[in-house]
């Protein structure tokens, strides 16, 4: 069975694999919010891994979309609303003496969708290479935050480096016209702009 979207066969795994990031959304929300902190360790984690599938899947099969870039980013979103709650409620005491990087970092990724939204009027789902890694990175430490605890030092590297890919994707967004699928990010769209490429 196919189904269409803007010439987009959008009816594919990592969609539906976005979409179920998605619709669990809430269900990990109330479990936070009542405090239920081992089963939303557990969907958390789920939904952590099935991020890491759906991208790997839509690329390696060839099954990139516009539709499935934009699912993907709403769901990336809910996924960053989750940690950052079970953070806030579960592991702040070791989080609280270096949160100042948490907040640069939150600053940075706020600007980066301000401007996405001034440039072009929507979110657009970039997967930047920057992006990538800070999602496996993130997605990575949070996954051994709420399963083993807290280490210093993968704090910095996951949330430093958010904040760098986070201004890469900013200058992305000022410098380029055209979101799209496949931006790889500022070196390459530089690159693409140099006479003769």
């Amino acid at each position: 069975m196919k189904l269409f979207y803007k010439g987009e066969n959008i009816l594919n795994v990592p969609n539906i694999i976005s979409f179920y990031r998605l619709a669990m959304f809430p269900v990990i929300l109330v479990l936070a919010v009542l405090g239920v902190e081992k089963w939303f360790v557990i969907l958390f984690c789920i939904n952590l891994v099935s991020d890491i599938i759906d991208g790997f899947l839509a690329r390696k099969l060839n099954l990139v979309t516009r539709f499935g870039a934009a699912l993907d980013n709403l769901a990336d979103m809910g996924t960053y609303i989750l940690a950052l709650l079970g953070l806030f409620l579960f592991k702040w005491n070791d989080i609280k003496p270096h949160a100042w990087l948490l907040y640069l970092f939150l600053a940075i990724f706020a600007i980066s969708y301000l401007v996405a939204f001034i440039r072009f009027g929507k979110i657009p789902g970039l997967h930047l290479y920057g992006g990538v890694i800070t999602g496996y990175l993130q997605g990575l430490f949070f996954f051994v935050l709420f399963v083993w605890g807290f280490y210093l030092w993968f704090y910095y590297l996951a949330v430093g480096w958010g904040a760098l890919a986070y201004i890469d994707k900013i200058l992305v967004l000022l410098k380029t016209d055209d979101i799209r699928p496949g931006l790889k990010g500022f070196y390459w769209v530089m690159k693409e702009r140099k006479p003769g490429n």
